[in-house]
């Protein structure tokens, strides 16, 4: 018998096993051994090949389905105070035709700049409402992700519209009008939390 199929049959593996799969299948390095998985144990699940590395601290069960959203899950996992924002959540609400080669994640003023090796990520830093406000919670292939509504992501776009594109922010709205599910009172709320309610209002009149 290899050494593998021993700790796959070990009692302290299958205890391992459990935690994850209660996460969903993935588990930041803290995490794990904040439910009491012993680093040793975590080391050689991953030796064994019970245990894959996502991304550097990031660990996953390696006979779990493929991530249907690899890069928001790992964001995700490694950055738990981060929220994915701007072209990212676009992309995510289907309402870009750019196809990022970044992950926008914005994050609290003062918090700590993150350390990824992969995916790549262009942070941005938000203030008081503009950070807290507009959270929606998605659970994408077990994993919890943070992520702007869809009215939020729009007031978003247009304060950085010198960064994202204005195109983009105008074919943004444009999808957006072609949903007929238009919120009108929320995006403004957005808008004015994001200091951009003068710049939105012809963009929205226009499509009224």
């Amino acid at each position: 018998m290899t050494s593998k199929c021993k700790h796959e049959k070990s009692p302290r593996f299958d205890r391992a096993i459990a935690v994850f799969k209660k996460h969903g299948g993935i588990l930041r390095t803290a995490l794990a051994l904040g439910a009491n998985i012993h680093p040793e144990t975590l080391y050689a699940m991953r030796d064994s090949g019970v245990l894959e590395v996502v991304s550097r601290g990031v660990y996953r069960l390696a006979d779990s389905p493929p991530l249907g959203n690899p890069d928001l899950v790992t964001v995700a996992a490694r950055i738990p105070g981060g929220v994915i924002c701007l072209i990212s959540a676009l992309a995510f609400h289907e309402l870009t035709t750019q196809i990022p080669h970044e992950v926008h994640v914005s994050l609290a003023r003062g918090a700590q700049e993150p350390r990824l090796d992969f995916p790549p990520i262009k942070t941005y830093r938000f203030t008081g409402a503009a950070y807290t406000q507009g959270i929606q919670v998605h659970t994408l292939d077990g994993v919890n992700v943070r992520i702007y509504s869809l009215e939020k992501t729009l007031a978003d776009c247009f304060k950085f519209r010198n960064k994202v594109g204005i195109d983009t922010v105008v074919e943004a709205v444009r999808f957006y009008h072609e949903r007929k599910h238009i919120k009108v009172d929320e995006l403004m709320r957005y808008a004015e939390i994001c200091r951009v309610k003068k710049i939105i209002r012809p963009y929205i009149e226009a499509i009224l």
